[in-house]
C-alpha cells in the first residue's frame, strides 16, 4: 500500500504544527509532530501550511497549452500595436515561409482603432496569421490564413460561432505533439497546488484524456464536459455525468454538459438586458429558450449535469428561468452580470455560479466604458456569497492563467495592481474565496481524500499581492507527490 508521511506541517489557516500520515490515498492520521506514524516515504513541509488541494473548474486544456507557445499580445494597446508586437517576435523569432503564425490574448474592447485583415496583409504580405482574443469569443485572420481554411471574410474578424468553427478548421500541431504541451502545463499546474481541473475544450475530451493518461500518468484529476454536438454521443456511450472513466484510476470522470446562452464582455457580444454604452445593441444570443430548454432536459433525462454559459444580465435570466423550467439544478459559467433579483435565485434553484475572479481585474475598464451605470452588479462575488449561493472559481485558461492563487487575490482585493479595489463591497473573505479554489473543501481531516497543497506561508499572514505569488513547497494529488519545491 502507498504510503506517505508530510512532517511538520501546519494543518489549516494559523493551524498548529502537526504530522499527516496518508495511506491509499487519504489521509490516516494527523498528530503532533513525530506522533503520527512512519511511512515509506516522507516529505518535510518546512513549517508551511497545509490546505485542500486547488481546483480549477473551468480550462480549456488544450488551447491553454497552445496559448502557452503563441504570440503574447495581451499589452497591445491597439489594432496597430498588436501588429507592430506579431512583426518584433516574428524578427527574433522567424517563422518558415507559409507557416501560420499564432498570436493569442489581445483585448479590443478599448481600442481606438479595428482589427482588419488589411493591417495583416500589409505587414505580412501573403503570410498565413491567426490572432486569438483573450476571451476565446474573437478569431483575426489575414487574407492568407482565411483561403488556408477555404472562407472568405469582409474583415478577417470573426466573432463567436465563426471563430469557434474557424479555430476548429485552422492547422493544429500533430496529436503527440499538444499532448506533450498538455503534459508540461499539467505540471505546471501541479506547480501551483491544482490537484483537479474541469476541461471545457470543444473537442471530445474523454477520448482525448483517455489517451493522455495511457501515455503518461496525470498529476491531476480530470473532469471531462461534454460538448454540444457531442450530445448525442455522450449518451451513446452511456456517460452520466460524475461516472469515473473505466481503466482511469479514479482520475478521470465525466463532467457536465455545456451550452451558451451568449457571448462575451470584450467582444460585446454577452447578452443584456440593456445596450451596450453609445450603441443600440444589446449583444447576442446565441441559444433562446425555445431551443436552450430541450437540450437542457434532453441531457438531464439522460444524467448529465448542466453547465451554461451566460455573462450578461439577460443571459443569466434566461439560463436561471431554463433552469427552473427543467427542474434540475446545475451551473452557470461566468455570471459576470447579474440583475440584483437574479442573484439569490441561484441558492433558490441550487445553480452553482462557476465564475473566474481574475477576469474581474482584467475588465474593469472595458466594463466601465461598456457597461458603463451597471458596474455595481457586475462580477458580484461578495453579493452570491453573501446569499448562500456555492461559487467556484476557475481560470477560463487561456483566457487568464491557470493558477488558483491569481483568482484569489482577485477575489479578495478587486485588483491586481496598484488602483484602488473595483467596487470592494464585492470583495469575498479569504476562507470563502479558499474554499471556492477548493471544490467547496474547507479544511483537512482525517479520512479526506489525499488531495492536498503546502505552502510556505500561511496565506492568512499575505497581502493579496503576496497571495498571487504564494510560494508552494507541496503538491499531493491521490496520496502521491506530484510537485516539490
Amino acid at each position: 500500500m502507498d504510503d506517505l508521511l508530510l512532517r511538520r506541517v501546519r494543518v489549516g489557516l494559523a493551524g498548529s504544527l502537526s504530522d499527516v500520515r496518508i495511506e491509499g490515498g487519504r489521509i490516516a492520521a494527523i498528530a503532533g509532530p513525530g506522533q503520527a506514524g512512519e511511512a515509506s516515504e516522507i516529505l518535510d513541509g518546512h513549517g508551511g501550511t497545509l490546505l485542500p488541494g486547488l481546483v480549477d473548474a473551468h480550462v480549456h486544456t488544450a488551447q491553454w497549452s497552445a496559448a502557452r507557445r503563441r504570440i503574447p499580445l495581451g499589452e497591445a494597446t491597439s489594432a496597430a500595436h498588436a501588429v507592430d508586437l506579431v512583426l518584433a517576435h516574428l524578427l527574433a523569432h522567424p517563422a518558415p515561409p507559409g507557416e501560420l503564425v499564432l498570436g493569442a490574448g489581445f483585448r479590443d474592447g478599448l481600442w481606438p482603432d479595428a482589427p482588419h485583415k488589411d493591417l495583416l496583409r500589409k505587414a505580412l504580405p501573403g503570410h498565413p496569421v491567426a490572432l486569438f482574443s483573450a476571451d476565446l469569443h474573437t478569431l483575426w485572420l489575414s487574407p492568407a490564413a482565411l483561403k488556408l481554411i477555404g472562407r472568405e471574410h469582409p474583415t478577417g474578424v470573426l466573432l463567436e460561432n465563426d471563430c469557434m468553427s474557424a479555430t476548429a478548421e485552422l492547422p493544429i500541431a500533430p496529436e503527440d505533439v499538444i499532448d506533450g504541451w498538455v503534459a508540461d502545463a499539467l505540471d505546471a499546474a501541479a506547480a501551483r497546488g491544482v490537484t483537479r481541473i474541469v476541461d471545457y475544450e470543444y473537442a471530445d475530451t474523454v477520448t482525448d484524456w483517455r489517451r493522455r493518461l495511457a501515455r503518461k500518468p496525470l498529476p491531476v484529476r480530470v473532469s471531462c464536459v461534454i460538448a454540444k454536438y457531442l450530445l448525442d454521443t455522450a449518451i451513446e456511450r452511456g456517460h452520466r455525468s460524475g461516472d469515473v472513466l473505466e481503466d482511469s484510476g479514479g482520475l478521470l470522470t465525466v463532467g457536465p454538459f455545456k451550452l451558451f446562452v451568449d457571448g462575451s464582455l470584450n467582444t460585446r457580444t454577452a447578452y443584456c438586458v440593456g445596450h451596450y454604452a453609445g450603441t443600440e445593441s444589446h449583444g447576442l444570443l446565441e441559444l433562446p429558450p425555445e431551443e436552450l430548454e430541450p437540450l437542457m432536459r434532453k441531457a438531464s433525462e439522460h444524467g448529465l449535469s448542466l453547465a451554461v454559459h451566460a455573462i450578461g444580465d439577460h443571459a443569466n435570466k434566461i439560463a436561471l428561468d431554463a433552469f427552473a423550467k427543467v427542474g434540475r439544478a446545475g451551473r452557470i459559467e461566468h455570471a459576470q452580470l447579474l440583475r440584483a433579483e437574479d442573484v439569490a435565485r441561484f441558492a433558490e434553484l441550487g445553480v452553482v455560479a462557476s465564475v473566474q475572479p481574475a477576469h474581474q481585474p482584467d475588465d474593469r475598464d472595458v466594463a466601465d466604458r461598456h457597461w458603463h451605470g451597471w458596474t455595481d452588479r457586475a462580477f458580484p462575488y461578495g453579493a452570491l456569497h453573501r446569499s448562500g449561493v456555492t461559487l467556484e472559481f476557475g481560470s477560463d485558461a487561456p483566457v487568464a492563467p491557470l493558477d488558483p492563487w491569481d483568482a484569489i487575490a482577485s477575489a479578495v482585493s478587486r485588483t491586481d495592481d496598484e488602483r484602488p479595489p473595483w467596487h470592494p463591497e464585492q470583495a469575498m473573505p479569504l476562507e470563502a474565496a479558499l474554499a471556492a479554489s477548493s471544490g467547496g473543501r474547507t479544511g483537512v481531516a482525517v479520512g479526506d481524500v489525499a488531495d492536498l497543497v503546502v505552502t510556505a506561508v500561511d496565506p492568512a499572514r499575505l497581502s493579496p499581492a503576496g497571495l498571487r505569488d504564494i510560494p508552494i513547497t507541496a503538491t499531493v494529488m491521490d496520496g502521491h507527490v506530484t510537485y516539490a519545491s
